[in-house]
């Protein structure tokens, strides 16, 4: 990766300062990137998707794909989370031990975003491999002698072109699909082009396989760590679980940080932020901010209010795939708790 130019990056650890900065777009702005890497200007788009757009340009892109997720939609998503799971749970259950995260948490996202989009099977393990590396790219496992900046590259390209093939497959020949909606969207006489279905591509593989990834396997390991809490699942699972999701996010916060850049001269708590500066807003700070949160570092599914930040802080760019990662939890646990009532021991994997 090329090695930003910059002195220094200020870290924004409050959850009153991480809404701040995420509901103030005008004067913190995604564009100019949103993570600590510099990535070079040629990849950015590719890369970010909308997560790095501002103004109106973020605003219609947003439009457009959200207008595909019609309650039609939405329920078939569902109805297909809830068959996936059902599976996992059937294929967990045959074995006596294995690695968790592989046999379950990896598995339903990667599931429901193809299903979803209607990738083809043949191409999944392929397109999955390549999200992998659009996010361990600095892993030695992943990167195989590589440098990340040429993982980075590799994996981008591979998604793009495994996105942009389907879109133009699904011009040609129309299926009951997500790809399908996504082509023929249109907002304001306006479709969406290669160049953003791509992209958009990249950002479902990657976010939408690691978010609901992390949270499942952090979440089974809680539920083992605090037991009482388990059991007021088992008592009374849908009492409890559209609250208890919230805890599961809170807990894990899957995504840690996204950075913005000052677009001019300003100040937060006291402290001269000048244009240009990195402004990085640690979620999982503003997640156990004892301000906001009462012991913070307790698990506690029953937490209410839980204002957490683990699908962003609020404004323009809040998390437009929270109902489909709380659907999966929901369906995992669910099968989990009630089918898999044991675990045994936990051994991690080093």
């Amino acid at each position: 990766m090329m090695e930003p130019e910059i002195d220094g990056v200020w870290m924004v650890t409050r959850h009153e300062d991480v809404c701040y900065v995420s509901k103030n777009p005008e004067v913190f702005c995604s564009g100019q990137g949103i993570t600590f890497e510099a990535v070079p200007e040629e990849l950015l788009d590719a890369t970010q998707s909308f997560l790095g757009m501002d103004g109106a340009k973020h605003a219609s892109l947003r439009k457009l794909v959200s207008s595909v997720f019609t309650p039609r939609q939405v329920t078939k998503i569902k109805d297909q989370i809830k068959h996936q799971a059902k599976t996992i749970v059937d294929d967990l259950l045959k074995t006596k031990e294995g690695d968790f995260v592989e046999q379950v948490s990896k598995r339903l996202p990667m599931w429901t975003i193809y299903d979803m989009l209607g990738l083809p099977e043949d191409e999944r393990n392929e397109a999955s491999h390549l999200a992998e590396g659009m996010v361990a790219w600095a892993d030695p496992d992943v990167a195989a002698g590589r440098e990340p900046s040429e993982v980075l590259t590799d994996s981008l390209v591979g998604l793009l072109n495994i996105g942009i093939g389907l879109a133009e497959r699904r011009r040609e020949d129309p299926q009951d699909d997500l790809m399908t909606s996504l082509v023929q969207a249109e907002v304001d006489g306006r479709r969406l082009t290669d160049d953003e279905l791509g992209p958009y591509f990249v950002l479902l593989s990657v976010a939408g396989n690691d978010t609901t990834r992390t949270t499942t396997t952090f979440t089974s390991l809680a539920l083992q760590q605090f037991p009482e809490q388990k059991a007021l699942l088992e008592q009374d699972f849908d009492g409890h679980i559209q609250v208890a999701i919230d805890e599961f996010v809170r807990w894990t916060t899957p995504v840690m940080t996204f950075r913005r850049t000052a677009t001019q001269d300003t100040e937060l708590r006291g402290q001269h932020i000048r244009k240009g500066d990195w402004v990085t807003m640690v979620y999982s700070s503003a997640n156990r901010d004892e301000r906001v949160f009462d012991n913070p570092n307790t698990f506690d599914i029953r937490r209410k209010p839980n204002p957490h930040v683990g699908f962003g802080g609020g404004g323009p760019h809040y998390c437009m795939g929270t109902f489909m990662a709380k659907m999966q939890l929901e369906s995992m646990f669910r099968e989990l708790i009630f089918r898999a009532r044991t675990y045994g021991s936990v051994n991690r994997i080093t």
